[in-house]
């Protein structure tokens, strides 16, 4: 079952807004067995809506559009879709109540409604409505035969908040009754330590004699592979011991670099570990300027083992609230190991955590020197026994080394929490 999902904007095609809602209908769909075959983005006329509709209707029974629905002049999506399935405008009666309940109850808007909000509840008579319980524009959904074909069209505001209840709430419910899918199961595993075509290497002859119901995926960021199976087909439970099978073979090839088992982010994967051991975390940065620390605080339940964060940028904060040594900053300069472990040291003893994680560097895109150049950046990790660096060289932008620098200090805070070696910085 095929699914085409189309995003209406102009601010999309600029690159004034980045496309979050593909990726997340994407995902909601396939975990319930419909394949996204296509994703395409146009702008807001109606010559190119039409003909992205004409087009993926030949692709896919599924088409979800996103965009083009609130009360505004540029937003003429639900015209086209009135001119395009052969209705015409009607009220509809509960999403004029809602409108009138959202500016009374919940926005708290003294005063008329707007006529452009009002006419938020003329939709096309061939729609059926959905209800948009977190805004004021409702979804549609419609039906057309195309080539023999009965194809559903959805369409969806663009608001990702509203987007997300629709698609959960209304969508994929209505659609699971529509049709039917065949199952889709996952099972992911994560690396770290080793490149995407060592992995693959390693892999090599799984890969091969995996059978044709079954995939592999190799998904590289940041210094850690995710790897991917998936397996599709109409009989789950048989399904689900097949896609284990395979899983436990691919992984026990892998099991000096399997991080996790799970499909889950590394901050999580440090946060289970400490909460086994019953112990805390602190983190010292520099040129990451809280960015590690944004990462642990993501996760829910964090403050059970994360105790806070001194952004030490400069040097003046470096020394007095985590004690590096002048003379360290002097003859060593703030991006150098002995920087980093002094740092690492400081905040445990002012933050009282079991460990620390420290990094100072110079992301870019200037502040480089012969000696350092921008990508030049020290991690650190430790407990009072026990300090630990490694020196980064990257050679990205800005954005992508303060990323990577913080893959890499929380996979470096993975070895010491379990007591791996970590080879010797150079």
């Amino acid at each position: 079952m095929n699914a085409s999902i189309i995003t209406i904007g102009d601010e999309l095609l600029i690159g004034q807004t980045i496309d979050t809602n593909s990726a997340f209908i994407a995902q909601e769909f396939n975990k319930v067995g419909i394949w996204v075959k296509r994703r395409v983005a146009v702008g807001d006329t109606a010559e190119d809506i039409e003909l992205a509709l004409n087009e993926e209707s030949n692709q896919a029974q599924i088409i979800i559009l996103t965009g083009g629905l609130g009360p505004t002049a540029d937003d003429i999506t639900k015209p086209l879709l009135n001119h395009y399935f052969g209705g015409k405008m009607v009220i509809d009666p509960g999403v004029a109540q809602h409108i009138e309940y959202l500016f009374r109850e919940v926005y708290r808007r003294p005063g008329p409604i707007a006529e452009r909000n009002k006419k938020q509840a003329e939709v096309p008579d061939v729609a059926k409505v959905l209800h948009n319980a977190r805004g004021s524009a409702p979804g549609m959904w419609f039906e057309k035969n195309v080539n023999g074909r009965n194809v559903v069209f959805v369409s969806l505001p663009g608001v990702p908040h509203e987007m997300k209840g629709l698609l959960v709430g209304e969508v994929i419910p209505r659609l699971l009754k529509y049709f039917k899918f065949p199952f889709i199961i996952h099972h992911t595993a994560l690396t770290a330590g080793m490149g995407e075509s060592m992995v693959a290497e390693r892999l090599l002859d799984f890969e091969a004699a995996l059978p044709r119901h079954i995939k592999l995926a190799y998904l590289p960021s940041y210094g850690m592979v995710k790897l991917r199976l998936t397996a599709q087909g109409q009989h789950e439970a048989q399904l689900a011991e097949q896609i284990r099978f395979q899983f436990d073979q691919m992984t026990a090839l892998l099991d000096d670099i399997i991080v996790s088992k799970e499909d889950e982010p590394i901050e999580k994967i440090i946060g289970h570990l400490l909460l086994r051991q019953k112990k805390t975390i602190a983190t010292a940065e520099s040129c990451t300027g809280g960015n590690i620390a944004h990462w642990i605080t993501r996760i829910p339940g964090a403050s059970a083992y994360y105790i806070g964060s001194i952004v030490s940028y400069s040097n003046l904060v470096k020394e007095a609230l985590l004690g590096v040594p002048s003379e360290t900053l002097r003859t060593q300069g703030a991006v150098s190991s002995e920087t980093v472990t002094a740092m690492v040291k400081g905040a445990l003893q002012q933050l009282g955590a079991d460990y620390a994680v420290a990094t100072s560097g110079i992301a870019g895109p200037d502040g480089g020197t012969p000696t350092k150049p921008v990508g030049t950046i020290w991690i650190a990790a430790g407990n009072q026994d026990r300090v630990v660096t490694k020196l980064l060289q990257l050679r990205f932008d800005r954005e992508q080394n303060i990323e990577i620098t913080t893959m890499q200090a929380l996979l470096l805070l993975r070895k010491v929490i379990l007591g791996q070696e970590v080879a010797p910085a150079l």
